[in-house]
């Protein structure tokens, strides 16, 4: 299912047998972040297993953009799920870092594709 935002790029999201993975583009900001919370939301609801969050393609444009984030992650934990971000940038990285928020939200990096869904194999450092 792919669906475009109010003012941004898409949001795509994939089922997977062991959770959901949202991929989303363009810029995460005060404009954007209403449909994407619904969106992830409505992800969050409708199964079990990690919530993925791909973010490669996206760039935090302010603060709002990194709130939707903390807020989906405390939604997904309440609901008994996983949110994980995948393949931020190293800006995100540096972002969720300066905030000490990459305890919390860990991203991991180079992920695989495996047929319908993408396996992440590392986790990101969480020293500097």
């Amino acid at each position: 299912m792919t669906l475009h935002t109010h003012c941004r790029g898409p949001i795509r999201v994939v089922d997977a047998p062991d959770g959901h993975d949202v991929t989303i583009e363009g810029r995460l900001d005060v404009h954007s972040v209403p449909d994407v919370r619904d969106v992830i939301h409505a992800v969050i609801v409708a199964g079990t297993g990690e919530v993925r969050l791909h973010v490669g393609a996206a760039e935090i444009g302010d603060a709002t953009g990194l709130g939707v984030i903390v807020h989906l992650h405390r939604r997904a934990t309440r609901a008994g799920r996983r949110l994980v971000l995948i393949d931020a940038s190293d800006r995100t990285t540096r972002l969720l870092r300066a905030c000490r928020l990459e305890r919390l939200i860990a991203p991991r990096h180079d992920a695989v594709a495996t047929g319908d869904h993408v396996t992440a194999l590392t986790v990101a450092p969480l020293t500097a």
